[in-house]
């Protein structure tokens, strides 16, 4: 296994660790940490192990961080014009 991936499931296993855990912020500020931590870390996946890996690793990221990535596609459609939402 590559150093990538190890990272990766220590990634991982944070973000469930820290999931866990109660916080005053609904887990936003831990999202955020994550998220900087996951990006150059996806990247390094592809670098090392190819992109068949690295979008793997970008749909588990996406399916722990689900609420980020779902207000996200949400502010996408309304700044396209697709939804009609208030906000």
């Amino acid at each position: 296994m590559t150093l990538s991936l190890v990272l990766a499931c220590i990634w991982l296993v944070v973000a469930n660790v820290i999931a866990i855990l109660p916080t005053k912020d609904k887990h936003w500020t831990s999202a955020y940490v994550l998220m900087s931590l996951g990006v150059p870390l996806l990247g390094f996946v592809v670098y090392e192990n190819g992109p068949v890996w690295g979008i793997g690793l970008l749909i588990t990221g996406g399916w722990i961080l689900r609420w980020p990535v779902y207000y996200l596609f949400r502010w996408i459609t309304r700044k396209l014009g697709l939804r009609k939402d208030a906000g």
